[in-house]
């Protein structure tokens, strides 16, 4: 009877563990729930077997540096252990090359971990979100000791830039619906048709509302942009969406309560301020040929969330 009882605590312990693991994907987009979190791995893995085995790795590293380094029970249970782990380890595995990577996409998601348990106890008496700041110093530290460490070796695909040499270059036509459907495959480095289905499809499954979110904040990202004279392939790309997406999401809806009386108007301010900010990231980092993610989703929504302690209507 002894060993049947350790066995289904066992079966118990890889179950609560595997579940956790899932809702750390969906936790990129601020929801706890595993069957979204199935949907977003099934997304990534429709564009590439490699990225959803390294993303699910992630995920259970990111959960178990959570569950044996006595993070809170909830806390490593809803997946916040797991999404900052997510993102560094696709994002690490994307922009690095050589089979070294994926060791150092997998040690990248392990300190992002760390990292969230410190960001956790640095903002927690200022009342903030951590959201996806240490994925992103983090993947930023990676990519540039990538400049200095033999064993790194950055992509192809991060060419540092003269600013002297750059040209802004808007002609082409516009694909709105490719434009839509990008914007939020960005969020997970995603390029594929089915991808961004699955990834809106997520979100619903979990709440309308935050689907509904999504779309506006998606909408709003391509007509800012486009009004703003963005480059047409970067908008038909989704770079100028995802923040988008997720800071209209965070603003409006996540991080908003019934007292925050203007905070759909707060939301729409916030997102289009995550489209000038992606410009200028964008600009400064040309030079270290390092990508934008998520910096402008961060700033803006830290910055209006900031401003409610002191005007609560926002």
């Amino acid at each position: 009877m002894l060993h049947n009882d350790e066995n289904d605590f066992s079966k118990g312990e890889f179950t609560s563990f595997l579940l956790a693991s899932l809702r750390g994907f969906s936790q990129v987009v601020f929801i706890e729930n595993a069957i979204s979190g199935v949907l977003i791995l099934i997304a990534i893995t429709i564009t590439s077997y490699k990225l959803g085995i390294i993303s699910l790795l992630s995920a259970f590293v990111g959960t178990f540096i959570g569950k044996i380094g006595g993070a809170p029970k909830n806390s490593v249970n809803s997946g916040l252990f797991g999404y900052n782990s997510v993102l560094t380890g696709l994002a690490v595995s994307l922009f690095l090359t050589g089979t070294s990577r994926w060791g150092i996409a997998l040690l990248g998601a392990m300190i992002a971990a760390i990292f969230t348990a410190t960001m956790m106890h640095f903002l927690k008496n200022i009342d903030l979100p951590i959201l996806t700041f240490p994925f992103i110093v983090l993947t930023w530290f990676i990519l540039l000791a990538s400049y200095k460490l033999e064993v790194f070796h950055l992509s192809d695909s991060l060419v540092p830039q003269s600013l002297s040499n750059w040209h802004l270059n808007i002609t082409g036509d516009l694909n709105w619906a490719a434009g839509f459907f990008n914007n939020i495959e960005q969020i997970f480095f995603l390029n594929h048709p089915l991808s961004g289905i699955f990834l809106y499809s997520a979100i619903f499954v979990a709440s309308w509302q935050l689907g509904l979110n999504a779309v506006i904040g998606s909408v709003i990202a391509l007509l800012i942009s486009y009004g703003l004279g963005g480059e047409h392939s970067l908008i038909i790309g989704g770079l100028y969406g995802y923040n988008a997406i997720l800071t209209f999401m965070a603003v409006s809806i996540v991080f908003s309560t019934k007292s925050n009386r203007f905070r759909i108007i707060s939301g729409i301010l916030a997102t289009c301020l995550t489209i000038p900010l992606t410009a200028s990231f964008s600009t400064w980092l040309l030079p270290y040929g390092l990508p934008v993610l998520t910096m402008p989703f961060v700033l803006s929504t830290w910055l209006f969330l900031g401003t409610r302690k002191v005007m609560p209507n926002l």
